[in-house]
Order: structure tokens, then C-alpha cells, then sequence
């Protein structure tokens, strides 16, 4: 796992809450996750294709428990008010991909989609997060680097813009990552994007929102997304 000792010291500009929520764990629960029934979840053939069934890996099924928990944000310097999740992977992914989702990144191929939006006490900060489950740690890593040259398009950007600042990667026995601070058109913090994978699972975390004047608060986000996914 990594060292969140060292992470502690040390993402868009908007929050999209998922359209149909699922079950949740108990850490969610505790802060008053909206859990709704899941009616309006996709059924079709689409949402898993029968090649990634019969290739994914053996063990616990991707869900909720691979999202990050309340308990991941008070180092941080964020209080968790509220969450929804959802298993269909329909959220968007970031404010850099406009409306593109898991579900289109991955044509429906995953085995498994989780999504959740975090709101906290503080005004104007939330956090999205959208990962799936691949065949294969291959097809993870692939679908990694996409998602990592999808943030890297909004590095540069026209001056007053929000743009990502550069990239610094982690990793560790639980999986990598590599986190982005979100900038405002002044120039000022205003939150951070981070790609995530851990063995065939992969994802993105958005922060919107500064929780402390140390923007390597996104180092202490993506440790603890990961650790979260490799569960």
C-alpha cells in the first residue's frame, strides 16, 4: 500500500451526481450516502459483453467497496457530507472529457463499472470518481493511458483558461497513479484530476475545490483511490 504518512504532507469545476445509485458500504453510509434502488440500471447485453465476462479475472467482483470511503478524505483536510454511487458507468468522466463516459471509453466492454460524487462541507467542493473493471491487466493499462492522454489535453490551454498542471506519478504494491493540480483561469489552485489502476481495475478520480494551501493534497487522493481499488 502506499505510504498516505508521506501523502498527507504534501481535482472538474463542476460535480455530476450519477442517475441511478446501488448499494453502498457501510463507511458511505455513515455520512448519508443517497441510496436509491437501482430500477433504472442498464440490463442490456451493452453493459457487459460476454467476452469480458469470460475473461475476467477470479476474485471479488468490482462494486462500491473499490470506491473511496469517508474515511480516505479527513487527512486531507475534507469532511464527506453525502455520496451516490452508481454500478453502470454512466457519469461523466472529468470536466477535461466534457460528457464522455466509462461506459463509451470502454464501448461497454468492462466487467464491472463503479461510479460515485462526493460532496463535502465545504462550498463549491465535490469529487467524482468512475472506474471499471478489465479483462485483463493489459487491457487495463491500455485503457489507463488513454484516460492519462485525455487529462494531458488540457494541460495547455489559452491564458485565463483552467487548465491541469503536470503530472507526478506514484505507485506502490496496491497499484499507480498519476495526479494533475486543476488550476483556475487566475492562475490559483482549484482542485485536481488523478488516473488510477490497480492490477486489470483502472479509473479516474476529479477533485473541484482546494481543501488546504498545499496543492499535493492530490498525492494523499489518488494513494488512497488506489489502495481502495486494489481491495
Amino acid at each position: 500500500m502506499f505510504d498516505n504518512q508521506a501523502a498527507r504532507r504534501k481535482f472538474a469545476r463542476r460535480s455530476r451526481t450519477a442517475g441511478v445509485a446501488a448499494s453502498v458500504g457501510a463507511a458511505l453510509i455513515a455520512v448519508g450516502v443517497s441510496a436509491l434502488p437501482a430500477a433504472g440500471a442498464d440490463t442490456s447485453s451493452a453493459s457487459r459483453s460476454a467476452a469480458a465476462l469470460a475473461t475476467a479475472p477470479a476474485g471479488p467482483r468490482l462494486g462500491s467497496a473499490g470506491l473511496m470511503q469517508s474515511d480516505d478524505f479527513f487527512q486531507q483536510g475534507l469532511a464527506p457530507v453525502r455520496a451516490t454511487v452508481d454500478l453502470t458507468g454512466k457519469q461523466a468522466l472529468s470536466a477535461c472529457s466534457g460528457e464522455e463516459t466509462m461506459r463509451e471509453l470502454t464501448r461497454g466492454k468492462a466487467a464491472a463499472y463503479a461510479d460515485v460524487t462526493w460532496s463535502f462541507d465545504a462550498k463549491d467542493t465535490s469529487l467524482t470518481e468512475s472506474v471499471a473493471e478489465g479483462s485483463t491487466d493489459a487491457s487495463a493499462a491500455s485503457y489507463e493511458k488513454r484516460l492519462d492522454k485525455l487529462v494531458r489535453g488540457c494541460q495547455v490551454e489559452p491564458h485565463g483558461h483552467w487548465h491541469y498542471g503536470k503530472g507526478h506519478a506514484i505507485t506502490g504494491k496496491a497499484g499507480e497513479g498519476i495526479w494533475y493540480t486543476a488550476f483556475n483561469g487566475d492562475g490559483k489552485v482549484a482542485g485536481g484530476v488523478a488516473v488510477i489502476r490497480s492490477g486489470h481495475r483502472f479509473g479516474i478520480v476529479e477533485l473541484t475545490g482546494q481543501p488546504s494551501d498545499d496543492p499535493g493534497f492530490m498525492e494523499g487522493i489518488t494513494a488512497g483511490a488506489v489502495n481502495r481499488l486494489a481491495g
